[in-house]
């Protein structure tokens, strides 16, 4: 019912959304399509002047063939959610939106740890965690951009829902002096209230958890008495075929919510 009220409504909430934004101090980017959504992300990038950009897990990066425009663009990407980072290595693509290197063998990815980190080869789970741990954190601290996805977006805040279960997206966001959140139009909600509601069914239908280690509610930019946080906070809205669905025999497929459940 939610979802289907903001779509009933989503030029309201949608501009409701930029409208609080750019209150917050941050910036909306409207992108019409894939192209136009690179192109902004890259324009952002190079305003930053990075050389390097940290990435956590989004789907609708993956739709808009970011990764690949970063990296001919000239810039290092690193994917820091641990499925998608063992996926960058393999050179191949997510298989699963929620368990990105799900086909992969454990035995697999120590063969590409030991290569890409020229360190002994490890073969319990645990201990390739630990290591890509370490190879990542050190990434962190490097980055000038911070790129998201954003699970859900609040109207009546202006703010970005991230969730995950790595603690990945908050260091993402957090560290680099900017943060861009990319969104698909229908992750809009009208209240903090309505996100919640979504968010109880989002962890138990994704992973059976009553809500997932790491949910952080992203408004605005660091502020003066804020000890961390970007300086710089953009929101790409993208559309890419979205509006033309909205109102069509297709409107309910923009009320999944990229749980995973029905795979």
């Amino acid at each position: 019912a939610i979802k289907d009220h903001t779509l009933a409504h989503l030029d309201l909430y949608l501009e409701a959304f930029e409208q609080r934004v750019i209150e917050q101090g941050g910036k909306v980017h409207w992108a019409r399509d894939a192209a136009e959504a690179r192109a902004v992300i890259l324009r952002l990038c190079r305003a930053a002047g990075a050389r390097s950009v940290t990435k956590s897990k989004s789907m609708i990066c993956e739709e808009i063939g970011l990764n690949e425009a970063l990296e001919a663009s000239g810039l290092a990407r690193v994917e820091t959610d641990l499925g998608e980072y063992i996926v960058q290595l393999a050179g191949e693509t997510p298989s699963h939106i929620l368990a990105p290197a799900i086909h992969m063998t454990k035995e697999r990815v120590a063969d590409l740890f030991a290569e890409h980190h020229g360190r002994p080869r490890v073969a319990a789970p645990e201990a390739l965690l630990d290591e890509a741990r370490q190879a990542l954190r050190q990434r962190y601290f490097e980055a000038d951009v911070g790129i998201t996805g954003a699970n859900f977006l609040i109207a009546a805040t202006g703010s970005v829902v991230l969730v995950t279960n790595e603690g990945n997206a908050e260091l993402t966001q957090g560290l680099p002096k900017t943060h861009i959140a990319v969104a698909s139009l229908e992750k809009v909600v009208p209240t903090l209230e309505d996100a919640c509601t979504l968010l109880r069914v989002l962890s138990r239908s994704a992973t059976g958890q009553e809500f997932s280690a790491y949910t952080t509610i992203v408004t605005g930019p660091k502020r003066p008495s804020d000890l961390d946080g970007p300086a710089s906070f953009h929101v790409v809205l993208v559309d890419n075929g979205r509006s033309q669905v909205v109102g069509s025999e297709f409107q309910d497929i923009l009320r999944c919510i990229r749980c995973g459940a029905c795979m």
